[in-house]
């Protein structure tokens, strides 16, 4: 193995590791920290990349974190690199929750453990919160009114209105699939008026 690749290897299961163990809150909390140290920090890929990653996790199955944590790390090194960060992202709240339940009684009635639990709560919406303005104001640049309609579509559809995220999902889905046909076709038409005016 050639020292430049283990070196990546160590590194993708050392920062898996660290994310995995040091960020509460749910699959989206992960987002500002693989951006911090994948996009910011090392330059492996861009904003764009890591918004359509995010979009895939979710849309697996799976938790968002693993399945996070596995595509950067088939982008970065390939099969073996999703392998080990989808390893090391599952490793340190398996051993965390092991600890916690031989004594899960003792540490739910502990009223500290119960403040730092809140407080973990109030830091994770704030994270979630950054990462949802971030992917907005990617979708925004890009002047898509389609896109930018589906932001505070979805928003009402799921959160005001109760409705079901899977079915928002889809529906994104069908809308985007039929804006590119559209646009598709629209391209093909020019093009062949092009060339008979020519």
């Amino acid at each position: 193995m050639k020292k430049g690749k283990k070196r990546l290897y160590l590194w993708l299961l050392g920062i898996h590791m660290f994310i995995s163990a040091f960020t509460f809150g749910g699959g989206y909390v992960v987002v500002p920290m693989i951006r911090k140290y994948f996009v910011l920090q090392k330059k492996m890929f861009g904003e764009e990349e890591l918004a359509e990653m995010a979009a895939v996790s979710q849309s697996a199955p799976g938790a968002i974190a693993v399945n996070l944590a596995a595509v950067t790390g088939f982008r970065v090194a390939g099969a073996s690199g999703a392998i080990i960060s989808a390893f090391a992202s599952v490793f340190p709240p398996f051993l965390i929750m092991g600890v916690i339940s031989h004594s899960y009684q003792a540490f739910i009635a502990n009223h500290a453990m119960a403040a730092v639990l809140k407080g973990m709560q109030a830091g994770a919406a704030v994270l979630i919160a950054e990462t949802a303005f971030g992917m907005c104001r990617n979708i925004w640049k890009e002047h898509n009114f389609l896109f930018s309609l589906m932001i505070p579509g979805i928003f009402i559809f799921c959160f005001l209105g109760k409705g079901s995220a899977a079915l928002a999902l889809v529906t994104g889905c069908i809308m985007s699939l039929a804006q590119a046909w559209y646009l598709c076709g629209r391209r093909v038409k020019k093009t062949e008026k092009e060339s008979e005016e020519v």
